[in-house]
């Protein structure tokens, strides 16, 4: 491997922002900020969703009745053809 072209692959520190969930992992994430875990500074990077937030992994998804949109549209608006232009 050539020296100097490859990003610096090193712990990172993940916190998610909704719930405060943090995980340790390898990346080559470029962070501003760092953060203490287990008496240890990493780097830190702030997330929005992971797994103890998404809400697939949490049970709480929502099922969307997707059967029958077209009948309710066809009801609502009927059959409508269009005229022909004159």
């Amino acid at each position: 491997m050539k020296e100097g072209i490859h990003p610096n692959y090193r712990e990172v520190l993940f916190r998610d922002m909704s719930n405060g969930f943090e995980f340790l992992t390898r990346s080559t994430i470029q962070t501003k900020e760092t953060a203490e875990k287990n008496r240890t500074i990493y780097p830190l990077a702030k997330i929005e969703v992971s797994s103890e937030s998404h809400p697939f992994y949490t049970g709480q998804q929502k099922i969307i009745d997707t059967a029958g949109r077209v009948e309710k549209f066809r009801q609502k608006f009927g059959s409508r053809t269009g005229k022909s232009a004159k």
